[in-house]
């Protein structure tokens, strides 16, 4: 007999990872209502990043959702805490290539964990889910740049070092 209960509220499958995991953390996708919510502190945390107004987010958000899963941007928010606000990010941007057949490339980028939540392992969850999301859109490999004091969190990760990164910046 086909089971006839419903599918898990949001609300339950959050209390359900609770359970399991002991964080109420939750990651999921970045939403126009972040704005309000640090995202952008947050990223100047990691690099210069001027705060915009709500219409400039409003306006940005846009142009990346327009992309759809070929830009997915992650946060974590505990929707539990007093005050909400998103404690980490990470974006994974897809390259399609003629290469391997059309492959796919997922590049992780703009990885940051509010310094006042580091050392919950909530980069790695991001990471680790972005990968996921690189892996079921086909990707071929998943690469990423960061500085030397980073290898050692990035192969916990599942990295590997692998050539040589090279910019030029404007």
């Amino acid at each position: 007999m086909a089971s006839t209960s419903p599918e898990p509220s949001a609300a339950a499958a959050a209390a359900a990872a609770v359970a399991e995991t002991g964080c109420s953390v939750q990651i999921r996708r970045l939403e126009a209502t972040d704005h309000e919510k640090g995202f952008v502190a947050l990223l100047s945390q990691l690099s210069a990043c001027p705060d915009l107004t709500a219409s400039e987010f409003a306006a940005c958000f846009a142009d990346l959702a327009a992309l759809g899963d070929d830009h997915v941007i992650l946060v974590a928010e505990d929707p539990a805490a007093p005050e909400s606000r998103i404690l980490a990010t990470g974006c994974l941007f897809v390259e399609r290539k003629f290469l391997r057949g059309g492959g796919k490339v997922g590049h992780v980028e703009d990885v940051v964990v509010d310094a006042a939540a580091r050392g919950r392992g909530l980069g790695l969850r991001v990471v680790r889910r972005l990968v996921e999301i690189a892996k079921e859109a086909g990707c071929y490999k998943v690469i990423l740049d960061c500085t030397p004091e980073l290898r050692a969190y990035y192969a916990k990760c599942g990295f590997v070092e692998k050539g040589v990164q090279m910019a030029i910046y404007f």
